[in-house]
């Protein structure tokens, strides 16, 4: 199948537990889909290059930059964004954020908060230092990222994300 800019596909994926039939541009971005589409504006664009975090979503389980893979690639498959992290109540690690100020103004959050819970699921328990390489591939410009890293300490020593 030969693909052109002009053309589309269904795509079916599942999104926070919600599965959706979409038809997208072929070359439409997985961030663009989440937030235009289906309007979940909690995953940021940043840098549109992949190299800021602000649009890390969990792709089967997986942290992606969303600005990085297209729609079309979802297909079939299971996405979490940020707004699919909680459910009544915050998660420990969204928890440890507000307690541990590590928000500031709030733009790299929802991407800081996917990469680590990605993170606190493969380690549980991580040293400041695994942190900080778990986390390498979010930029943050307003924290210094210490209070963020501190915050995820905090959760993975007090429970799971």
């Amino acid at each position: 199948m030969s693909v052109t800019p002009t053309s589309s596909q269904v795509v079916t994926v599942t999104v926070n537990g919600h599965t959706y039939e979409h038809e997208v541009p072929a070359r439409r971005l997985l961030v663009h889909f989440l937030r235009d589409d289906l309007s979940l504006t909690g995953t940021h664009i940043g840098c549109d290059t992949g190299s800021c975090g602000a649009c890390t979503v969990h792709l089967d389980g997986v942290a992606v930059k969303s600005c990085a893979v297209l729609a079309v690639q979802a297909d079939g498959a299971q996405v979490t964004t940020v707004e699919g992290l909680a459910g009544e109540e915050l998660t420990p690690l969204q928890k440890s954020f507000s307690e541990h100020h590590a928000l500031q103004c709030g733009y790299c959050t929802p991407g800081m908060l996917m990469s680590a819970t990605a993170l606190l699921a493969d380690n549980p328990s991580p040293t400041e230092e695994e942190v900080k390489v778990g986390l390498q591939g979010n930029i943050c410009r307003c924290t210094g990222y210490w209070n963020i890293v501190e915050a995820v300490v905090a959760a993975g020593k007090g429970g799971s994300a």
